[in-house]
């Protein structure tokens, strides 16, 4: 056996790297300075202030980091996830102090339903995260929802660096079925590394609980030190350094079908109905036709062949090769040539290094991406960033090639649609996505007219299409039964009276600032 322990610890340390991506360009770094200098000028001239009240979490503060240094590093971040590659040990930060600041975290609606979880997010559209219970004490943890990763991990109680100092942590004494174990795992970073240790416990996440083998970080890198969360849960369907989360759920037996489905709120849309379901996909959450399309992807990733990007009906040429539909990324990544033919066909583009590029601010057109024949908008208000202090708007598209000749597809597409992951049908369907944030800014689908051999999965013209735990097939295998959907709609005077509470909440803020 001893033989067989280097092979083990080469494989470990050669997994894909979360796909994770914590690019931050120049306007969210001064909205993120605006925010902290409000709190702490509202410290100093409202200290005794009562009242209205969030929950916080630690956040850092901004780095000296470039921005276009960062993007290359995150760029070779990604890269080490997709292709895989050894790992660069780097020295530990060994800084030691706390961060005082705090940030905002959008709680998520409770959705009610079984078998379905809230996403929650961090007020800036810039990371989604899940809140998991772990051990037989169900700790709570944040883990952020990550469908490019393949491994998944928690920062661990004896980890003294500055993220998890930051961070809640688990470790032997937070529960009474705690498995240790003494295989290393370590996952890749720009900057450093995450590593520890593999460990065993129960994990419950919308309702569902069973034994899971996770990472116990006992090193972090300082990356983390800017984000809520407390780790990362990989919902791809390669295998990363632990045990692969969707077949330990299926191993589990606790669904009828291996399918998570995913919807994404916008931090300017209000309350926070984002959630997660594993099983089926919620009818309330979905308007329309669902569009499937194959995985492309042989190595177990969420991707997808990708038919094109618009602008304002004219087509950019960039299609034809894989998208990588990932949770864990926050905007859009793609080769620099590519990026390029996306901005030639939106008037006033302009780039300075043909990675980043500043778009006309008040441009009221949605971006349109076309997977199967069917097109599918993306707002304005999430393809263009808000003004910099120089006024100047930049496009959340930027020319990095994480994964070389291939689109990455984050969340900045992914607040537009709802998503169901199908890994029995090894497919990823895409429907326009209820809510009034879908409806005023035209974001969703388009059908166009297919082929007769097209095999997207896509109902008859008319006819709405959800899964149902007992999906059924028709015609073959790979076509499954789709039915009708009802009760879609919310209740009217429901919505009105959150659309009000949102609205006298956002009044006193105001008062307040």
């Amino acid at each position: 056996m001893r033989p067989a322990v280097p092979l083990v610890q080469l494989a470990l340390w050669a997994s894909l790297a979360s796909a994770f991506y914590p690019f931050m360009p120049d306007w969210l770094k001064e909205k993120e300075e605006i925010h902290i200098r409000g709190e702490a000028r509202r410290n100093v001239d409202w200290p005794d202030a009562s009242g209205i009240s969030f929950e916080m979490e630690k956040k850092a503060g901004d780095t000296s980091v470039p921005p276009l240094q960062r993007a290359a590093r995150d760029a070779a971040r990604l890269s080490a996830k997709y292709q895989g590659r050894r790992l660069a040990k780097t020295a530990p930060d060994g800084a030691l102090a706390k961060r005082a600041n705090q940030f905002p975290v959008m709680e998520a609606v409770d959705p009610g339903n079984a078998l379905a979880a809230g996403i929650h997010q961090d007020g800036t559209d810039y990371s989604y995260f899940v809140k998991v219970q772990l051990g037989s004490k169900g700790k709570p943890m944040s883990m952020l929802v990550d469908t490019g990763a393949g491994s998944s991990w928690v920062m661990g109680s004896d980890c003294t660096d500055k993220a998890c100092l930051m961070h809640n942590t688990f470790g032997p004494s937070d529960s009474n079925t705690f498995q240790a174990n003494s295989k290393p795992f370590a996952i890749a970073y720009g900057s450093g590394t995450v590593e520890g240790k593999l460990a065993a416990d129960t994990i419950s996440l919308a309702g569902v609980s069973f034994t899971y083998q996770f990472g116990l970080a006992s090193k972090t890198s300082e990356d983390f030190t800017h984000f809520v969360f407390d780790g990362i849960l990989g919902l791809s369907m390669s295998q990363g350094a632990n045990d692969n989360f969707l077949k330990s759920l299926a191993d589990a037996h606790k669904l009828d079908k291996n399918v998570f489905c995913v919807a994404l709120n916008r931090a300017s849309d209000g309350t926070n109905t984002g959630e997660i379901r594993f099983g089926s996909a919620n009818p309330t959450k979905y308007t329309g036709d669902v569009t499937y399309t194959p995985v492309s992807a042989k190595d177990g990733d969420w991707a997808i062949p990708i038919d094109d990007f618009a602008y304002g009906g004219k087509k950019a040429q960039v299609g034809g090769i894989k998208s990588y539909i990932d949770t864990g990324t926050t905007f859009i990544f793609g080769p620099a040539d590519m990026v390029k033919k996306v901005h030639s066909v939106i008037p006033g583009s302009e780039s300075s290094d043909g990675s980043t590029y500043t778009v006309p601010c008040d441009s009221t057109k949605p971006l349109t991406l076309t997977f199967s024949g069917v097109d599918f908008k993306i707002s304005p208000q999430d393809w263009i960033s808000p003004k910099d202090n120089a006024g100047k708007c930049t496009s959340n598209i930027y020319g990095h090639e994480v994964v070389k000749g291939s689109w990455l597809l984050g969340d900045t597409f992914l607040k537009n649609v709802y998503t169901i992951f199908d890994k029995d049908q090894n497919r990823i369907g895409f429907a326009n996505l209820a809510g009034s944030h879908s409806e005023q800014y035209g974001s969703g689908a388009v059908t166009t007219p297919n082929p007769p051999s097209q095999t997207s999965g896509k109902p008859a013209s008319g006819s709405a299409a959800t899964f149902s735990t007992g999906v059924t097939t028709a015609g073959g295998a790979d076509k499954p039964t789709v039915t009708s959907k009802s009760g879609a709609a919310c209740d009217s005077s429901q919505q009105n009276a959150k659309l009000a509470a949102v609205s006298f909440i956002a009044a006193l803020l105001a008062l307040v600032a």
